[in-house]
């Protein structure tokens, strides 16, 4: 019993994990915060089954055009909305608010397009489960914990150990200085939202075939995944899978010792103790303010 809601609980953290990524992304790059990560899973989902399922095209080819597209969306959105929201000078507030617009927007969008009925996204794997120490799962749920850790690391790396990174967190601290020393930080910006869309694209094809794809695949896991990034330290790499992973084990342990129905209850009271006990995460991370 314990081994398997263990293993069960990396993979749902893992999940989480992927998500935080993409918000401790954005808030590490850029300084800001997204509402609408949640729902980028959401598009990735129907972009990956539009072009692997109902355009059939092989599924490595369908995963670089859904990695593509997310990337573009997100440029768009940096570059159509929030810069433009930047450039007049609003309150942070008003960023967060326009991410929760745009959520309701994708959310409606392809509720118009594909329905509401929850589609069926094909295997993607030739073997269908996978057993490491006498647990079996769906080879997507180990491939989804095994690629969220890689992310981790390799976006830490970028971050920390390539140019184009040390940019764009210099971008992040303080843009005038940044630009002064020839930065362009509404590039690196732009490229920021793109990259956590793009991350955001590939959890959505990898839960798919796990939860089927709907309209609000996204949301449910995208708040989670939230919670996971403030809980590990909003910004840190690390922070956001460590964090993801204990939601994910603690919800797991729950259900299974107890009950299913406070699972998420018991989660979202780790958030708030941690907002109250230790705000800046697991990790130490500074603690989100207003700039």
């Amino acid at each position: 019993m314990f081994k398997i809601l263990l293993i069960n609980g990396l993979i749902i953290g893992g999940v989480y994990g992927l998500i935080a990524l993409g918000y401790s992304l954005i808030y590490r790059a850029s300084g800001l915060m997204s509402f609408a990560q949640g729902d980028m899973i959401t598009l990735g989902a129907y972009l990956g089954l539009t072009f692997y399922s109902i355009l059939r095209l092989p599924f490595f080819l369908s995963f670089i055009l859904t990695f593509a597209c997310a990337f573009i969306v997100g440029v768009l959105l940096e570059k159509g909305v929030i810069r433009a929201l930047l450039n007049k000078s609003v309150l942070p507030i008003y960023i967060v608010l326009a991410t929760i617009a745009i959520s309701y927007i994708i959310q409606n969008a392809t509720q118009a397009l594909f329905g509401t009925t929850t589609l069926r996204f094909p295997q993607v794997f030739s073997t269908a489960t996978l057993t490491i120490s006498g647990i079996t799962a769906q080879t997507e749920a180990f491939a989804c914990l095994v690629i969220s850790l890689a992310l981790m690391f390799l976006l830490h790396l970028f971050m920390t150990k390539t140019k184009f990174g040390t940019a764009m967190r210099s971008a992040a601290m303080d843009p005038l200085a940044a630009e002064s020393c020839g930065i362009n930080t509404s590039m690196s910006t732009g490229i920021t939202w793109a990259l956590a869309a793009a991350i955001a694209s590939i959890a959505g094809m990898l839960l798919g075939p796990m939860y089927g794809v709907y309209t609000t695949l996204g949301s449910v896991v995208g708040r989670k995944g939230f919670a996971g990034a403030v809980v590990g330290g909003y910004g840190n790499m690390y922070g956001a899978m460590v964090g993801g992973i204990i939601l994910g084990l603690v919800e797991t342990f729950v259900a299974g010792y107890w009950t299913g129905t406070y699972k998420n209850l018991i989660a979202y009271a780790i958030l708030i103790l941690f907002l109250f006990v230790k705000p800046t995460g697991i990790f130490n991370e500074k603690a989100i303010q207003d700039v």
